[in-house]
């Protein structure tokens, strides 16, 4: 094994962050490293809870996930957060760094956050993302929230890295038949119409609650929230409907 990844391994391993970190770069700067990250971290997963937040870019993403973070601290859970950014055409690497928008939660030694670049990819979401969600997981993360970049409404890729996926929308996102289209309600579990205090708000809610009722080839029950992220409204009752699916998603096994 490369001596360098089995030192950071055990660092991580004895709760070390800066191993953790180190780790994920490795990861991103080569994929070839993750089979044998992989091996090692294996026998620690299976015990976090990972959730996506995905949306178009300015539905309020990184305020919801600042919102929730206290709250599931609130619970005792210890939070892991990669925030997706697109890369920097000039080093690959995240461009914008939500980390800095989230500093405040950085005092709270059970949060970390990592911005981590799409690296091109048209998902949403790099194989380095992937494994970083396993790397917080095996690192004793309760909850892994991934915020996707939000560069458009094709971000589809999150379903199969976490077990909830929490769709944002805007009033002003426009016709409301082009989610459809766009694939995010077919992935959703939770939809949350953001920036409730717009008088359409509750019209879009309405108009997605009518397309799920007729256009779901599924029996899965996707719940619609009005909240507004800058003001806490809605917060609480859309955490009460994430930690409910978290604790049916342990139940399950």
């Amino acid at each position: 094994m490369n001596r360098e990844i089995n030192a950071l391994l055990e660092g991580m391993f004895k709760g070390e962050e800066a191993s953790l970190g180190q780790l994920m770069t490795l990861v991103e700067a080569d994929l070839s490293n993750i089979p044998e990250i992989m091996g090692r971290i294996s026998p620690r997963l299976g015990n976090s809870y990972q959730l996506g937040i995905t949306g178009s870019q300015g539905v309020g993403k990184s305020t919801l996930v600042e919102q929730l973070i206290p709250l599931a601290r609130k619970d005792r859970l210890s939070v892991g957060v990669i925030a997706v950014d697109p890369s920097s055409a000039i080093s690959g690497g995240a461009l914008l760094g939500d980390r800095v928008r989230m500093q405040h939660h950085s005092l709270d030694n059970e949060v970390f956050i990592r911005s981590m670049a799409t690296r091109g990819k048209s998902g949403g979401l790099s194989q380095a993302v992937s494994i970083g969600v396993k790397l917080l997981e095996a690192f004793g993360k309760d909850v892994v929230m991934v915020e996707t970049t939000g560069v458009g409404q094709t971000e589809v890729d999150i379903k199969d890295v976490v077990d909830t996926v929490v769709a944002i929308f805007t009033p002003e996102c426009g016709d409301s038949i082009q989610f459809m289209k766009a694939g995010l309600l077919e992935i959703a579990d939770i939809i949350v119409v953001n920036k409730a205090d717009c008088g359409a708000a509750d019209l879009l809610a309405s108009e997605i609650r009518d397309l799920l009722s007729i256009g779901s080839k599924s029996k899965k029950q996707v719940s619609v929230f009005t909240a507004q992220a800058n003001g806490s409204i809605g917060i609480n009752e859309l955490y009460q409907e994430i930690s409910r699916q978290r604790l049916s998603k342990r139940r399950q096994g």
